[in-house]
C-alpha cells in the first residue's frame, strides 16, 4: 500500500471526470458529499438487464458522466471518496508482464481509493487476494505501477506520509 498526495487537484479532477483517463477501471463504490451524501454502488444489478452483462462491477467509464453532474457546480464538494479497482483483464495482463506466481482467480481486487476531504485529494493503493499469501510481489507490482500511470498521464504527485 502506498498514498499519494495529488499537488494539482484541478487538473486530476479534469482527468478523472472529462477524460478517459481511468474509464477501464471498474468502479467498486463512491460517496460524493456536496448538499447531500451521495452514495453508489458499482455492484451490476443483473436482473435490470435482458442480457446480463459481463462481471459484478460497472467500469468508471457507465458511472463517470453520473458523478460529474453530482459533483459539477459553483461550490466544490465537502468531500468525495470512490473506490476503483484494476479489471480482471489488466490484473491478468500485470500478472503475465511481470510473471508473478498468481492467477487471476487469486485476486480479490487491485483497488485504487481516491479521497477529496475538501482541501486535498489522495490516492491509496490496496492489494486484496482471496486466501492468505506470504507473497507479497503482486502488491509490490501494483504499487509500483500506479505512480507509473500517473507520471504517464501526467499527474503530479508526492508520496504521502
Amino acid at each position: 500500500m502506498i498514498a499519494l498526495k495529488l499537488k494539482n487537484t484541478k487538473n486530476f479532477m479534469t482527468q478523472l471526470l472529462l477524460s478517459d483517463t481511468f474509464d477501464n477501471f471498474l468502479f467498486i463504490e463512491g460517496e460524493v458529499v456536496t448538499f447531500n451524501t451521495f452514495t453508489i454502488d458499482g455492484f451490476i444489478q443483473k436482473d435490470f438487464y435482458e442480457d446480463s452483462p459481463e462481471g459484478d462491477y460497472a467500469s468508471w467509464k457507465q458511472l463517470r458522466e453520473l458523478c460529474f453532474s453530482i459533483i459539477k457546480g459553483k461550490r466544490t464538494p465537502l468531500s468525495f471518496r470512490f473506490v476503483f479497482s484494476l479489471s480482471p483483464e489488466n490484473t491478468a495482463r500485470l500478472i503475465e508482464q511481470k510473471s508473478l506466481d498468481f492467477h487471476v482467480s487469486d485476486v480479490q481486487g487491485l483497488y485504487l481509493n481516491i479521497r477529496f476531504d475538501g482541501a486535498g485529494l489522495q490516492c491509496v493503493t490496496g492489494t486484496s487476494l482471496k486466501a492468505f499469501s506470504m507473497d507479497k510481489s503482486l502488491e509490490r507490482e501494483w504499487d509500483a505501477m500506479v505512480p507509473r500511470f500517473f507520471d504517464q498521464k501526467g499527474l503530479a504527485f508526492d508520496l504521502a506520509e
